[in-house]
This record gives C-alpha cells, structure tokens and sequence, in this order.
C-alpha cells in the first residue's frame, strides 16, 4: 500500500511540474490592408519569426489578415504590429514606417506609389 501510494505521489508531483513549465500563449489576428502578394507574405512571415516570443506565422495577403501566435511573457499584441509596421506594411491602426516602406521592392507597394494595380498583386 505505501508503494502505491509513493507511486501515486511521484506521478502528481511530475504532472504538476510538466503542467508548470508550458508558457502561456495568445493568438492574434493583425490586419494588414497593404499585403498584396507571396513576396509581401513571405517577408513578413521570415521578419516576425526572427522575434523573440512568436512562435507562429501566417499571412493571408488574398484576405490582408495575418495571424500571429505568441508567448505573452516575451513580447506582446503592439510589438508585434510595431515589427510589422518597421517591415514597411499597415499593421491595424498602426502605419507602415517610411523609411522601410521606401525599401520594399516596387511590387510589393501600393499602386499610387508605383505599384502593380492588377493581379497577381492586389495592391490596393
């Protein structure tokens, strides 16, 4: 009976301890009104992946939304539209820096600043 009951014992304090250590995380979706193409897709995904605390990247350019999974404990909702902003595109409220905005390829910006107007990018 003691055997068990130590058995019992060693396995709650080891389920507790699995339970402690996974960090908390949130899901987010950022709109992003100035992502138009697999380039813009692709730039963003590889910039956000590079901060520390996102652990999840996906940006739809067809429906100008991106979702981002993060740790909330290493960064949080407005660094990561703050990243998206410094990657030269709208994130929500938050505008594009211009600095990098100049920097992105003329197909990936917007149609009054030289862009494509037609599909394949949608640029609007």
């Amino acid at each position: 009976m003691k055997t068990i009951s130590f058995l019992i014992s060693i396995m709650l304090t080891i389920s507790c301890h699995v339970t402690a250590q996974s960090k908390a995380s949130l899901m987010i979706k950022v709109k992003t009104p100035t992502v138009g193409c697999e380039s813009c897709k692709s730039r963003i995904e590889g910039y956000l992946k590079r901060h520390d605390g996102v652990t999840y990247v996906l940006v739809n350019w067809k429906r100008k939304e991106t979702t981002i999974k993060y740790l909330k404990d290493r960064i949080d909702s407005e660094e990561i539209k703050t990243a998206i902003a410094n990657a030269g595109y709208d994130a929500d409220e938050i505008p594009a820096t211009e600095d990098s905005y100049k920097r992105l390829p003329i197909t990936c910006k917007k149609p009054k600043d030289g862009g494509p107007a037609k599909f394949p990018n949608i640029h609007q």
